[in-house]
């Protein structure tokens, strides 16, 4: 494995430790660290920054992470 994805996985697990008090807090920091990991990654950076701030309100919402 390449350091490429371990530096990716750290980047997307410390984001989504990081969720925010609201939405718009958790769509901003989501979408910050997926576009960062996808840029990392060399992927599209509009992709992981949608990804991201949906993954990190989805996560936050249902409670996923203990925020």
């Amino acid at each position: 494995m390449g350091i490429k994805y371990i530096t990716l996985s750290c980047v997307a697990a410390l984001g989504l430790a990081a969720c925010g008090n609201t939405a718009g807090e958790q769509a901003i920091i989501g979408g910050a660290v997926g576009a960062g990991a996808a840029s990392v990654a060399g992927g599209s950076i509009a992709t992981g920054l949608a990804v991201g701030a949906a993954g990190n309100i989805l996560a936050c919402e249902l409670d996923i992470v203990g925020c």
